[in-house]
């Protein structure tokens, strides 16, 4: 099992960040954009006054070694099941995946505070598991650079689309 934190400094407030993370103009943008994923399609969201739901179908452009790969096949996908808790502003997520979904666990859980004038920081705490003979730490440690190049691709993403004053 790997578990870790990402923390990553973005140049707007909470709210905006917020309004930013479920905007589907900024998600086509980055998933399928400046993350190259061949599908980010969203499933279902649900709002109200205590939660905001949301269910996305992806499949993201990876790097995976030769025996993961073949494990894995192609269009190697997942579904994230998510929600926010408006009263304590924290995304959790939950990710089924397309292959191996009894043997592949992923999930986390997202906060963001406020970091000074027009800043704040986005802090993800992320766990994972594979449960597959002989190969489940190479998965694990291969979810975990994917993971981390993909957070840190996505902080620099919304920077940018920030400063080229696309946040609304």
């Amino acid at each position: 099992m790997i578990k870790f934190t990402l923390t990553h400094e973005i140049n707007c407030d909470p709210d905006t960040f917020w309004k930013l993370f479920f905007d589907k103009e900024f998600n086509d943008a980055l998933y399928k954009g400046a993350l190259g994923f061949t599908k980010y399609d969203l499933l279902e969201s649900k709002d109200s006054d205590k939660q905001l739901v949301r269910k996305v179908n992806a499949v993201p452009k990876v790097d995976l070694p030769g025996p993961i790969a073949k494990l894995m096949g192609p269009g190697f996908g997942y579904v994230e099941d998510g929600v926010l808790d408006k009263a304590t502003k924290r995304w959790t997520w939950t990710l089924t995946t397309s292959t191996m979904a009894d043997k592949l666990k992923q999930n986390g859980t997202l906060k963001v505070e406020a970091a000074g004038e027009g800043k704040c920081r986005r802090v993800a705490e992320i766990s994972g598991e594979a449960k597959v003979f002989g190969l489940g730490g190479m998965i694990e440690s291969t979810i975990e650079k994917e993971l981390r190049q993909g957070w840190d691709k996505s902080a620099e993403f919304m920077n940018k689309w920030i400063r080229d004053g696309k946040a609304k």
